[in-house]
C-alpha cells in the first residue's frame, strides 16, 4: 500500500502547475473587443494565481488591449487560435523592468516590454494565437510626444528623425527567469526588438511565428547571456536580425545554445553572435537553417567587446539572395581586453549572393553604405596581435555574383595595406570598405582550414577569389574555383 501511496503522491508533483485553468473572459471578465483596456484585469488574474502556485490563464477568440504586464512564477498565457494579446499604443502604458542596482552590464537596449518578468520560473507562453505589439502605431506616438515637448527621449536620434531603442517597448523583456517555454504562438509587430531573453537559463522556444518589421531596429529573438537554450521550427521574418545572440554582463556568457530547423529572412544577418559581445559565447550548434532575401550575413560571428568566442558548431545552411555567406570578426570596440574566437566549425553550406541587394524590394531596407565597392566576399578578420583561431569551413559551397569592375573600384595586390584595421569600428561585412577578393577575404588568423569548399561564380570577376594576409597553419584541400589561368590563392605577410 506504501508503495501505490508514494507512486500517486509522485504523479501529483508530475502535473503540470498551469493544469488549473483560468479563463480569462469568464473569470476575469476581460473584454475581447479590441477596444477596452485589460491590463488590470489580466494582471489581477497573474497575480492571483501565482500566489495560489500557478496556473493557465486562457484567452479565448478575440482581442485583448493590454499595457504592459508582469509575469509571476508558475503562469501560462494560453492564447487559443483566433486570439489576439494587442498592446497598447499609449506609451504611458509601459513601465521598464525593475532589477537590481548593483547588476554588472554594458546594456544599450530597451527594458521596456509588454510582458516584463524578473527572476521568476516555470512560466510558458503557448497557443494557437497572436501576440500583436502594434509597434509602429506606438513608436510614431512615442515620436510625436518628444517632438511636442510632453514626453522627452533624451536619447532621441537626430540623424534618423526616430526614438532611441530604449524608449521604445518590446514584446517580451525576461531577465534571471528559469525553465521558459514559448509554443507555436505569432508574434509581431514590436516597437523596439522582439523579445529579449536576459541571464535566463531553460529556454525552449519551439514552433514560433515571428513577424517584425513594423519599425526599423526590429530583431527577432534576442537571447542575452543565457543557459540551456533551445530554438526550434520557429520562423522569423524580422526588420533587423533574425536570431541574434548577445552578450551584454562580462561576467556571464552564452552557454548550450542549440538553433535547428529554422527559417530566417531578415534586412540585416539571419543568425548573428554579438553586437554586444562583453561576457562571450560558447558551446552554440546551429543546423538546418534556411535563410532567404536577407540583405547582411546568413552567419555573422563578432567578439568585439572583450569577450570569448568558442566550440560553435554550424552545419546545414541554405541561403538563397544574401548578401554575405560568413562574417568572422575578432575586434576591439570596447572592453579592457580583447576577446577571442576559437574553435569555429562551419559545414554544409551552401549560399547564392545576388549582384543587388537583396532586400530592394522590402518596405524597410538596411541602410546603404556611402563608398563604391564591388561585391563583398567573406571575412574572417581578426586584428595584428590578435588572431582568430581554429576555423574549419568543410563542404560548403558559394556562388557570388562577380561583375565586379575597376572602374567601380580597385584594390590591387600591391596596395593590400589600404585595407583599413577598423578596430574599434562597428562590425559589418561591409566594414573594410572594398576588398581585393570575391570569395574569401582572410587576414590576422591561425590554423584556417578549408576543405571542400567549391567557389562559384556567374558573372566574371578581375579579383582573385581568396586573399589570405597574415594567416598561419592554414590547410587547404579540395578547394576549388572557376576554371581561369590566374592565380585564385594570394598569400602574403605569412
Amino acid at each position: 500500500m506504501r508503495k501505490y501511496i508514494c507512486i500517486i503522491i509522485s504523479l501529483l508533483f508530475t502535473i503540470p502547475i498551469w493544469a488549473r485553468d483560468y479563463n480569462i473572459v469568464t473569470q476575469g471578465k476581460a473584454v475581447a473587443d479590441g477596444k477596452t483596456l485589460n491590463t488590470k484585469v489580466i494582471q489581477q488574474a497573474i497575480d492571483q494565481l501565482s500566489k495560489k502556485g500557478g496556473g493557465r490563464i486562457v484567452f479565448p477568440k478575440g482581442i485583448y488591449l493590454t499595457g504592459c504586464l508582469q509575469l509571476k512564477s508558475g503562469i501560462e498565457l494560453y492564447l487559443e487560435k483566433n486570439a489576439v494579446l494587442l498592446g497598447s499604443t499609449n506609451p504611458d502604458d509601459y513601465y521598464p523592468l525593475n532589477r537590481a542596482d548593483n547588476m554588472t552590464e554594458k546594456s544599450d537596449n530597451s527594458k521596456l516590454a509588454l510582458i516584463l518578468g524578473h527572476k521568476v520560473k516555470n512560466i510558458a507562453f503557448s497557443g494557437e494565437g497572436t501576440i500583436d505589439g502594434q509597434g509602429l502605431a506606438l513608436a510614431l506616438n512615442i515620436d510625436s510626444l518628444h517632438n511636442a515637448g510632453v514626453r522627452i527621449d533624451p536619447n532621441y536620434n537626430v540623424r534618423r528623425m526616430r526614438p532611441n531603442e530604449t524608449a521604445r517597448p518590446k514584446l517580451f523583456f525576461l531577465s534571471e527567469c528559469q525553465n521558459i517555454s514559448v509554443i507555436g504562438l505569432h508574434l509581431m509587430n514590436s516597437a523596439c526588438w522582439g523579445v529579449t531573453f536576459d541571464l535566463c537559463s531553460g529556454l525552449s522556444i519551439d514552433q514560433v511565428s515571428m513577424t517584425n518589421r513594423a519599425y526599423w531596429n526590429n530583431d527577432g529573438f534576442d537571447i542575452t547571456d543565457c543557459h540551456r537554450v533551445k530554438i526550434t521550427r520557429c520562423n522569423v521574418n524580422s526588420a533587423d536580425d533574425g536570431i541574434c545572440l548577445k552578450s551584454y554582463h562580462p561576467n556571464s556568457c552564452n552557454d548550450s545554445i542549440y538553433i535547428a530547423d529554422c527559417e530566417v529572412r531578415s534586412s540585416a544577418s539571419a543568425i548573428k553572435f554579438g553586437t554586444a559581445s562583453w561576457g562571450g559565447f560558447k558551446n552554440i550548434t546551429i543546423d538546418n537553417i534556411r535563410v532567404f532575401d536577407t540583405f547582411r550575413s546568413a552567419i555573422a560571428i563578432e567578439s568585439v567587446d572583450g569577450g570569448d568566442i568558442e566550440n560553435i558548431n554550424v552545419s546545414r545552411i541554405t541561403a538563397k539572395n544574401t548578401g554575405n555567406a560568413i562574417f568572422i570578426r575578432l575586434g576591439h570596440r570596447a572592453g579592457e581586453r580583447v576577446g577571442t574566437i576559437k574553435n569555429i566549425v562551419i559545414k554544409d553550406m551552401n549560399v547564392e549572393i545576388p549582384f543587388n541587394r537583396p532586400d530592394i524590394n522590402y518596405d524597410l531596407r538596411g541602410p546603404e553604405v556611402d563608398f563604391f565597392h564591388n561585391p563583398f566576399p567573406s571575412s574572417i578578420a581578426g586584428i595584428p596581435g590578435h588572431y582568430i583561431e581554429g576555423v574549419r569551413l568543410e563542404n560548403i559551397e558559394i556562388t557570388c555574383p562577380g561583375k565586379a569592375t575597376k572602374g567601380m573600384a580597385y584594390i590591387p595586390l600591391s596596395r593590400l595595406n589600404q585595407v583599413p584595421e577598423q578596430i574599434d569600428k562597428y562590425p559589418e561585412f561591409s566594414m573594410f570598405g572594398e576588398l581585393p577578393s570575391w570569395g574569401f577575404y582572410i587576414r590576422h588568423a591561425k590554423d584556417i582550414t578549408l576543405k571542400n569548399v567549391r567557389l562559384k561564380l556567374a558573372e566574371p570577376d578581375y579579383r582573385p577569389a581568396i586573399i589570405m594576409d597574415d594567416v598561419k597553419g592554414e590547410s587547404l584541400e579540395q578547394v576549388l574555383f572557376p576554371l581561369d589561368k590566374k592565380e585564385q590563392i594570394i598569400k602574403v605577410n605569412n
